[in-house]
């Protein structure tokens, strides 16, 4: 596995030491009805946990966190806890929130040097559910579905399971070690993990609905959709891109003058791997306003602080190549999305051309006969879909904007909530 020690791509924010744990921990209010804890999409009981490692419980203050967030690990770091648990801390208006996101990761790195015994199986009830994908949303039901005493086969069309914990999110954030050790804590509580498996491909829908009791989808979106420019071979793919920085690190290519397309968090990622290893000029191209782009603000302000530029009100229209290698991009301004203006074609230098623009709808919908909502798989309140006995959540139900790990691990729960209610009504 790749180490990314000095590579100029480990964790952006170091572990907190013994004594900073401490010293931060006292500095929570242990608000009841705490407003972080509303703002967490799992609902953790951070003064709960936080209270713990101010009094040097740290096996219980990882246990409280795991109850809510299978996945604490990975939340703890990859989080926009600005937005969410940090963001509603009641000494953030006058002084500095706490900490929450150093804390809980201090917590559960604790919970793995110790060897992480922390979540138990439940007693077997005979009932079998299959799990298609196995990143945040299906590690977490799955592992629900397990403390629940059922037995649970995940089938990962990938090598490696953690979806875009493992593969699409930068190692400054999350290490590949921290993806891959959730993984096999939930292997550990009995889940069969079968990878290089594809549903459709290497097994049929007709025997995951003979074989099993519930199906819950979790597939994420899909491959990254095409620009239809002229040129656009030269163009790589930015979730490729990112997995290579993570997982093939020396074989990886960096330009002197980078371009990034998009301007969400996974092209921030992308910029960010580019300035960082070795880029002399990195630039990101979006064809709407600043105000407009989908990345959160301290993830923008974390990437102008590392020196990538903008051009903003920008539409890429051609890839400019010479002897089979990208020279520059040719953009055209703007005026109101999507209308160009004339004449206003202008050439950004690009020697390497990155797209990070999104992703398509999930094809497997139509595969298991699924109604979907503007592409995405539509489900009910209980996260089931029109199938009956077939459930789904994750990034393959959300709509943009609202897709994220936590948010992920959140449907997982619910689902498997919902599963075991339904073996029970």
């Amino acid at each position: 596995m790749l180490s990314t020690e000095t590579s100029g791509l480990s964790e952006h924010w170091p572990p907190l030491t013994n004594n900073e744990a401490f010293v931060e921990a006292h500095r929570c209010l242990f608000c009841y009805d705490a407003p972080c804890t509303q703002a967490c999409p799992t609902h953790i009981d951070i003064p709960r946990f936080i209270k713990k490692i101010s009094t040097d419980n740290l096996k219980g203050s990882a246990t409280t966190i795991l109850s809510s967030n299978l996945l604490g690990a990975t939340c703890a770091r990859v989080c926009p806890v600005q937005e969410l648990c940090e963001g509603a801390c009641v000494l953030g208006a006058e002084h500095r929130p706490i900490m929450i996101g150093r804390l809980q990761r201090f917590a559960m790195d604790y919970a793995y040097s110790n060897g992480n015994h922390l979540v138990r199986a439940g007693t077997p009830t005979g009932k079998r559910i299959a799990v298609i994908g196995a990143g945040p949303a299906g590690l977490s039901c799955a592992g629900e579905l397990a403390r629940q005493g059922h037995a649970v086969t995940i089938f990962e069309r990938r090598a490696l399971g953690g979806g875009l914990s493992t593969y699409g999110i930068i190692v400054l954030r999350e290490p590949v070690d921290i993806a891959l050790a959730e993984v096999e804590m939930i292997r550990g509580l009995g889940v069969e993990i079968k990878t290089g498996v594809e549903v459709g491909a290497d097994i049929g829908v007709a025997d995951l609905q003979r074989d099993f009791d519930a199906v819950f989808v979790s597939v994420g979106l899909g491959a990254t959709p095409a620009l239809q420019i002229p040129g656009e071979e030269h163009i790589l793919d930015g979730l490729e891109f990112i997995q290579q920085s993570k997982l093939d690190q020396p074989s990886l290519r960096i330009g002197r003058n980078v371009v990034v397309i998009g301007a969400g968090n996974t092209a921030i990622d992308c910029a960010t791997i580019a300035k960082r290893l070795g880029a002399d000029r990195v630039t990101m191209i979006y064809r709407r306003t600043e105000q407009e782009m989908t990345a959160y603000d301290h993830e923008y302000d974390f990437v102008k602080r590392e020196g990538v530029a903008f051009e903003f009100l920008a539409q890429p229209v051609r890839v400019v190549a010479q002897n089979g290698a990208p020279t520059g991009l040719e953009c055209a301004r703007v005026v109101r999305f999507p209308e160009l203006l004339p004449g206003s074609e202008f050439v950004i230098p690009a020697d390497q051309i990155v797209k990070a623009i999104g992703q398509h709808r999930p094809s497997i919908a139509a595969l298991l006969g699924l109604h979907t909502k503007a592409g995405l798989i539509d489900v009910n309140t209980n996260y089931e879909t029109s199938v009956p006995g077939i459930y789904a959540g994750g990034d393959c139900i959300r709509v943009k904007g609202a897709a994220s790990t936590v948010m992920a691990v959140q449907d997982g729960k619910l689902a498997a909530r919902a599963i075991s209610g339904a073996f029970h009504g």
